[in-house]
């Protein structure tokens, strides 16, 4: 591989992509997102910023093991008049179990003084001492220069002293953000190459938004450039109108040009798996439009396209939509849905013959008419194959449920509402009725069902229920639309798994993805 052309992709959907409004990744959202990257051979992770949260700061304290990626931390350089070893923000960047370390740091003469308040000289003191002390630490470190693109414009020679400050203490990359996201690609080409008369292409990157709709256009125009290093999230997530997104960029870059990446073509058939797995996990619509992964990227409506697509498909396709995962739209075929079902049951050691294979699909097509998503909802799906091979049995009985609300003012005039579930079950040939109370209908249910199964079933004590969505399918029947529920769960061995239960009514799908969860743990833990 000639290294003059090779790219590295730092993705930063953990940190950057949180920065969106109504975005917050729980820890299980985090590690799902984050073994999907590794798998697809992104060089580094940006997993959040140590010592800001509770979530990143448990986040941080897992054993990812990542095989392809490198971990990163995201932080500051040092304060104002503190020393770098004396400051408590860097020192947990230092401790934590990232290999590599990304600060931000200004870069705008404007920005230091009008932001900061303090003089351009101490800010170029603080990118030294906070790059020199992570070097000495044997930290891998990166500088996302802040306002750098706005900040040349304004004051160029000042700018450059800042890339220099953080390149002569050993920076390995020095980042340029546009961070306003207004800059375009001619002025991206331009203004990089001014700056590689002080600053070598090979330690360039570039981390671009998006607000003019030019983040992946800003940051191929950087890496023809000369730039080697670029940022950015999956499915373009970010503050504002987003960032670069590596879901575009990626292909682009691997199927469209010369360059290299760690990223295998092969591997580029997760892609739309990986951007369908961040839509559920925001609880948001797929987006059938978008380039290369979306439902819409390879459809081709009856008429002169379609005809001529059926003679030659490069006719109206700039790729071939398998190299990406996604799929022609022309006519209904299950080819590339096979393959898929395919790998997920080999992952899953599951041996079956080809009719099996044909019906499951049907049957996978059926549910998903229905409201149904798999695509990380991986428990319930391995339960639906197993129990249409009879590999699974059922544990419990439903025969029925009750669930109940009261609003009301308690003993110390307080404003409550209570849940109380009433569930009727069969449990190896004895019958149960319990009632449980919580502080809302899920949790009520949940808590019956536990009463009336842990006798039965012990190890349910360690079964956790992390994390609960709700997506409505048709909003346009109002109360009565179709309603997806999503459900997290993990126990003491830290195994997470999701299941997904549908139905116009929103607890009875809470209880199927409840039901799902449960069963999962049973048959996990009855077939060891």
């Amino acid at each position: 591989m000639n290294e003059e052309n090779k790219i590295y992709i730092f993705d930063t959907t953990l940190r950057d992509g949180q920065q969106t409004t109504g975005v917050n990744f729980s820890v299980s959202d985090k590690m799902t997102i984050a073994k999907s990257l590794d798998e697809l051979g992104v060089d580094y992770i940006e997993g959040g910023w140590p010592g800001a949260n509770p979530t990143d700061n448990d986040f941080f304290s897992r054993d990812l093991s990542f095989s392809k990626s490198k971990f990163t931390a995201f932080g500051m350089t040092r304060r104002p008049g503190r020393s770098a070893d004396n400051d408590p923000g860097l020192n947990a960047l230092v401790n934590s179990n990232a290999s590599t370390i990304c600060l931000v740091g200004k870069s705008s003469s404007f920005q230091v003084k009008s932001a900061l308040g303090i003089s351009e000289d101490e800010n170029l003191l603080m990118l030294e001492d906070s790059f020199n002390y992570l070097n000495s630490k044997n930290k891998e470190s990166i500088y996302d220069a802040e306002h750098f693109f706005d900040g040349f414009k304004n004051n160029k020679e000042y700018a450059l002293k800042c890339l220099s400050a953080a390149y002569k203490s050993s920076a390995r990359w020095i980042v340029l953000c546009d961070t306003n996201g207004g800059t375009l690609p001619n002025e991206i080409s331009n203004i990089i190459e001014e700056v590689k008369k002080t600053i070598p292409a090979e330690k360039l990157g570039i981390h671009a938004h998006n607000d003019t709709e030019n983040g992946v256009a800003n940051a191929l125009a950087a890496i023809n450039s000369g730039v080697r290093h670029v940022q950015g999230t999956i499915n373009g997530l970010g503050e504002r109108c987003g960032n670069t997104n590596l879901v575009s960029l990626i292909p682009s870059l691997v199927l469209k040009t010369d360059f290299h990446t760690n990223i295998d073509e092969k591997n580029l058939k997760s892609l739309k798996k990986i951007s369908n797995t961040l839509s559920e996990l925001l609880n948001e619509p797929k987006h059938k439009n978008a380039p290369y992964v979306g439902e819409n990227a390879f459809s081709h409506k009856g008429g002169l396209h379609a005809s001529a697509v059926a003679k030659d498909p490069s006719t109206y396709e700039h790729i071939n939509p398998d190299l990406v995962g996604n799929s022609r739209n022309v006519i209904i075929s299950d080819q590339a849905g096979k393959a898929n079902l395919i790998s997920q049951l080999n992952k899953l050691e599951i041996d079956i013959d080809s009719e099996k294979i044909n019906q499951i699909l049907e049957l996978i097509k059926q549910k998903e008419t229905e409201g149904f998503s798999y695509d990380t909802a991986l428990a319930s799906f391995e339960l639906l194959v197993r129990r249409h091979v009879g590999q699974i049995k059922e544990y419990f009985n439903l025969k029925k449920f009750r669930v109940t609300d009261e609003r009301r003012w308690n003993a110390k005039g307080e404003l409550v509402t209570e849940s109380e579930a009433t569930v009727q079950l069969d449990v190896k040939k004895e019958e149960k009725l319990t009632l449980g109370i919580g502080n809302g209908p899920v949790n009520a249910i949940d808590s019956a069902l536990r009463q009336a199964l842990i006798d039965f079933y012990p190890s349910l004590k360690d079964l956790t229920l992390t994390d609960y969505k709700v997506m409505i399918l048709s909003s346009e029947k109002g109360t009565g639309a179709i309603t997806r529920v999503h459900i997290e769960s993990t126990d003491d061995t830290k195994k997470h798994w999701t299941t997904v239960g549908v139905s116009t009514n929103i607890i009875d799908a809470s209880y199927n993805a409840i039901f799902d969860s449960i069963t999962f743990k049973l048959f996990n833990d009855l077939n060891k």
